[in-house]
Formats: structure tokens, C-alpha cells, sequence
């Protein structure tokens, strides 16, 4: 159902059983996907294409122009969200800053009341965004990453897989995956829960437990650690660990390590 006050515009192509609040705007360059529930005042502008079964509370904007001051209004970008995502009330999501560009957002992801996405994000799979978060411009998330309410992500950087950032911080270097992030750049531990949670086996999170002890506890600094990591064999989990903070060094850094509390032992 598309309500009355709903203004559609003429090129826009909507799914079967697709709902439509009032007063909601939706661009003649926008497609939907069937059995999405979009709520009132939403605005879906610009080139945006959205995948099936998603959800978009109330007063939403998605497609919106980059903050960007070099942004010229003229440019072609977009927004690519994928299937059964949860978008809450007043999130804003916005376009790409450079032609032909986007701002993706993949599957199952959750993002809570006021979580902005900047230009050119990328985010994973069954990722959690909760109230206040901000995302800035060409930040990526792995997938199934919790972001703590009102925590700040830096442009450019990089956050890993199955990471558990803690709300209020910020964050400017790279978060390794299967961390737990706090405060201003720091790690704390292993998010042992999320590992086991996620079907990890025992194996597994033991050899990711020695990852994080030889980049994090042994002494030596990173690339001295990267170079000891290649003496051993990895599996795929330790792989993408070092894989991460390898690529992390070429740009930003990874976050340090600080003892606390938070510490999980796995």
C-alpha cells in the first residue's frame, strides 16, 4: 500500500507488496525491491537501489548529497542496499562523492535510530549500527561488527569482521577483526563471546587468540611481528588477521593495545 500523501516520482520502479507511508518522497531514479516497509517522511533520492524485504522507519534519508566540499551536485553516484536490512528512524545514508561510485550496504544489517553512513561506506553482512553512530566517508565494516551507541569512525578507515566497538569511543586507525575496541584507538582483547557465537571452533579461536598475542603481547612491533607470523602456518581465520593489520600498515595503523577490564579471554 502507498499512501495517498506518498510522492513518487514518475521514474521509480517499485516491487509487489511494497509499503509506502505518508508524506514519504521517493525519487524518480530509486528502485525497490518487493516486500519493503518504508515508513513516513522517509526521502530516497538519487540514484538508489534498494534489494528486497528491507524496512526504513520514519523519517529516514537515503541518497542524500555527500558532505563533501568539493562535491559537485551534478555528479552521477549512488546507494546500493541489499536485502532484509533494518533501517530505524531519522538514519541518514548518503550517495557517493565521486562519478560512478556508492555507498554500499549489504544484507541483514541493523542500523539503529540517527546512525549516519557517509559517502562511499561499505558495509558487510548482519552488521549492528546502533543510535547515534557515525560513519565517515569510505569507512568499511566486516561483517557482523557491533558498533556501540555514538561511537565515531574516522574516513577512510577500516573496521574488521566480527569486532565489538564500545559505545562513545572514536576510532581513526584500523580495528582488526575479532577485537574488542574502546575508547580513543585502543583494543582491549579478543571478543571471545562473538567467536563462539559465530560457530568458531576451539582450534580456531585459539590460533586467533596466538594472532593477537603475536601482534598485540610479544614485544616486538608490528612488522616484526608480521615477519615472525610468516615462520608459521595459519588457517584461514589467523590469515585474515595478519592479512588485516599487513594492510592496515601500508595506510592508517591498527589500533594499539591497552589492558583493562574489558579483556575477554577466549
Amino acid at each position: 500500500m502507498i499512501h495517498q500523501t506518498a510522492a513518487i516520482g514518475s521514474g521509480a520502479k517499485i516491487g509487489a507488496n511494497v509499503q509506502i507511508g505518508p508524506h514519504s518522497v521517493i525519487g524518480g531514479a530509486v528502485t525497490i525491491g518487493d516486500d519493503c516497509v518504508i515508513g513516513a517522511n522517509v526521502v530516497i533520492e538519487g540514484e538508489v537501489s534498494i534489494g528486497r524485504s528491507n524496512r526504513i522507519g520514519h523519517g529516514a534519508i537515503i541518497g542524500g548529497e555527500p558532505q563533501d566540499v568539493g562535491f559537485s551536485p551534478a555528479t552521477r553516484s549512488r546507494v546500493e542496499i541489499g536485502e532484509r536490512n533494518i533501517i530505524r528512524e531519522q538514519s541518514t545514508i548518503h550517495r557517493g562523492t565521486t562519478a560512478d561510485s556508492a555507498t554500499k550496504i549489504g544484507d541483514e544489517n541493523f542500523l539503529m535510530v540517527n546512525a549516519h553512513v557517509g559517502h562511499n561506506c561499505v558495509i558487510g553482512n548482519k552488521v549492528i549500527i546502533a543510535n547515534n553512530v557515525l560513519l565517515g566517508g569510505y569507512v568499511t565494516v566486516g561483517d557482523q561488527a557491533f558498533l556501540g551507541g555514538g561511537t565515531v569512525f574516522h574516513q577512510n578507515m577500516r573496521v574488521g569482521r566480527l569486532i565489538i566497538a564500545q559505545g562513545g569511543s572514536a576510532f581513526g586507525k584500523d580495528i582488526p577483526p575479532f577485537v574488542i575496541a574502546a575508547e580513543r584507538n585502543y583494543v582491549f582483547g579478543l571478543n571471545a563471546i562473538g567467536l563462539r557465537r559465530a560457530g568458531f571452533s576451539r582450534e580456531e579461536r585459539d590460533e586467533i587468540k596466538r594472532a593477537f598475542k603475536l601482534i598485540y603481547l610479544s614485544g616486538l612491533n608490528t612488522r616484526q611481528a608480521l615477519e615472525k607470523s610468516r615462520e608459521s602456518e595459519w588457517t584461514e581465520a589467523g590469515r585474515e588477521f595478519f592479512g588485516f593489520v599487513s594492510d592496515a600498515m601500508a595506510e592508517r595503523g591498527i589500533c594499539p593495545f591497552k589492558r583493562g577490564a574489558e579483556q575477554e579471554q577466549t
